[in-house]
């Protein structure tokens, strides 16, 4: 039982108050992501529940023991937790196993019980073959790893990582994201993770918590954050999306500044600001006979298209208002289409929010 519990937790440095009041309960295997901008309070989060940094009010309590708050705080050294940090940390003098075992030294375990963890951990995390090898004979990821297992050697209740990956390359990034989700189900261990990149956060998460100034913006899966927002900052900070303004008149929705206007049978009114995903969006030249008519179109020149491989990332400029659109379609489509076009944009799904403005 790993289950972190957290009480009306808020947190000031000084007068600069960095979380805003936080209620909330990490379940016991899941894998917890805290998502959000530089500066949102994501780290300060972690050194909380690590003991490095005490709440200024509030209660933490792991599998129900109080570990911080009011009088009561237990040190970090007595909460059973792991931590991996965004550098890699590894002894420079000692070799992978001295690395990995240097927690069951201070504990003051037998050779033969350090030998037997020590193994068992190096297995999990694909190091066996690098027992003997010293850091600056490792590889980043596999550096991270030495990392990674030392802070599993000592079973702790809690794993807790602050931006692992940040320092590795983006195809090593990718690997590693699905190493450690991998290891995570192997010890079926609870993981707190922080990053403020949104790919790592969808790919390996149960669930999300996307903090701005502070604040928790939302709270869910992977699943229902990107298709379920809760408001537009998280709407723009998961995925990619186009913001189109616009007003609430007559079940429909009219561009602003446009003649152009599409269906709507929502609650909200007055001026709102539309949200359509790139990925939802087909594209047609203006003369093509077999968009849908039974769905939304808006009309627009291609202004810029983008060759990236996988995909053709284009630029649309919507007619009237002049409103950039942003498409992504198939790779396999890149000649379809050339600067100058006049193109239908046909979508069903979309997100209204109301306008901040």
């Amino acid at each position: 039982m790993s289950k972190i519990t957290f009480k009306n937790i808020t947190k000031f440095y000084g007068k600069t108050q960095v979380i805003k009041e936080f209620n909330g309960e990490f379940e016991d295997g899941k894998f917890i992501t805290l998502l959000g901008p530089s500066g949102c309070g994501k780290t300060t989060m972690l050194r909380m529940i690590a003991g490095f940094e005490k709440p200024t009010g509030g209660e933490i309590l792991i599998d129900g023991k109080l570990v911080s708050g009011g009088d009561n705080f237990v040190p970090p050294n007595e909460r059973n937790i792991g931590m991996v940090f965004q550098s890699y940390a590894v002894w420079p003098h000692m070799n992978v196993f001295n690395n990995v075992a240097y927690p069951l030294k201070i504990q003051g375990l037998s050779k033969d019980a350090i030998k037997i963890k020590v193994e068992q951990v190096l297995e999990a995390v694909h190091l066996s073959p690098y027992i003997n090898r010293m850091p600056d004979e490792l590889s980043g990821g596999q550096q991270q790893r030495v990392a990674l297992g030392r802070a599993l050697v000592s079973s702790p209740k809690v794993l807790l990582l602050d931006e692992p990956l940040s320092n590795l390359d983006a195809k090593l990034r990718e690997s590693m994201r699905f190493e450690i989700k991998e290891v995570q189900k192997k010890f079926n261990i609870t993981v707190v993770y922080v990053t403020h990149d949104q790919t790592e956060a969808m790919a390996m998460s149960d669930k999300i918590i996307i903090f701005n100034q502070g604040e928790v913006q939302q709270a869910d899966t992977p699943e229902n954050i990107y298709k379920h927002p809760a408001n537009q900052f998280t709407a723009d900070f998961i995925g990619k999306i186009n913001f189109i303004h616009g007003q609430v008149d007559n079940n429909k929705i009219k561009i602003l500044n446009s003649n152009q206007a599409i269906n709507y049978s929502g609650g909200k009114t007055g001026n709102i600001v539309l949200g359509i995903r790139p990925e939802n969006i087909k594209i047609f030249k203006s003369n093509a006979e077999n968009f849908n008519n039974n769905k939304n179109i808006l009309r627009g020149e291609l202004k810029h298209s983008y060759y990236l491989g996988d995909i053709n990332d284009l630029r649309i400029e919507l007619e009237d208002c002049g409103e950039i659109i942003r498409v992504t379609e198939s790779g396999n489509n890149f000649n379809n289409f050339q600067p100058g076009d006049k193109v239908i944009l046909e979508f069903e799904d979309y997100l209204v929010f109301n306008d901040a403005k």
